[in-house]
């Protein structure tokens, strides 16, 4: 449990404040995300949205990442830097953004179809939101948060898809990641006991193919090692008594 901070009230209520605006942020990139728009366009209006509220954007400059979004496509995992990229008819895109207001950091994520998308692939994309909701629904005081990993693993390698060991789910509030780490595969009965006032990103990644990654030159874009599309859906949450409160829903 070591390093897992418990929110004080007035933290939740300034991480529910800038969770809402990474939540209509992502609403709006829906509309954003055609045939046609490149990456760095939908970076600009990202950032220029999460200014207009208030806000500074999580990601530029952290670790030094360039981008407001990270902006995945198709083989793309997690990390893709915004650019000339022109996204197509048939791709899908994943996006993860956050925000940094009133001291306070969101971080969600979300996989956008582009167009009429191949059967497998949006099935993928179905299902890689379907294992976070699987996961979340085990949420609650006094659960493992293996148990909640499991959930994750098992519902998406029931339908034969490939779950990315290499990057996991994470602590978020003060800090843009803090203790404790949550990968997306686990047993049951492991791991930290979870505490109401905790604040998680969960982020179930989930390939067409095996799990395996690697990272490109530019230091930055982790890509399946098969070429298969991969999916990524994360919200930030807080821990109740009896369940969660998804903030970035």
């Amino acid at each position: 449990m070591s390093g897992i901070t418990i929110k004080t009230e007035e933290e939740i209520e300034g991480l529910r404040a800038s969770c809402a605006i990474t939540a209509e942020l992502l609403r709006l990139i829906e509309g954003w995300i055609v045939p046609g728009v490149t990456t760095i366009e939908i970076d600009r209006r990202a950032e220029d949205f999460i200014r207009s509220r208030g806000a500074v954007p999580a990601f530029k400059g952290l670790y030094g990442f360039p981008g407001t979004v990270c902006s995945s496509v198709n083989e793309e995992v997690v990390h893709g830097i915004p650019g000339d990229r022109m996204v197509c008819e048939g791709d899908i895109v994943s996006i993860d953004t956050g925000a940094l207001y009133r001291g306070m950091y969101s971080d969600a994520a979300r996989t956008y179809l582009v167009g009429q998308v191949d059967p497998k692939v949006e099935k993928l994309v179905k299902e890689t939101e379907a294992s976070f909701d699987a996961g979340v629904r085990l949420v609650k005081e006094g659960v493992h948060l293996g148990d909640v990993s499991h959930a994750i693993q098992c519902h998406a390698e029931k339908f034969g898809f490939g779950v990315v060991r290499d990057y996991v789910g994470h602590g978020v509030g003060r800090k843009p990641h803090e203790p404790p780490d949550i990968p997306n595969y686990g047993k049951k009965g492991t791991g930290p006991i979870l505490k109401a006032g905790m604040t998680l990103a969960i982020e179930p990644m989930i390939t067409l193919g095996k799990p395996g990654v690697r990272t490109l030159r530019d230091g930055w874009t982790v890509v399946t090692k098969d070429g298969l599309p991969c999916s990524h859906h994360e919200n930030t949450i807080v821990v109740t008594a009896n369940g969660c409160e998804i903030l970035t829903k």
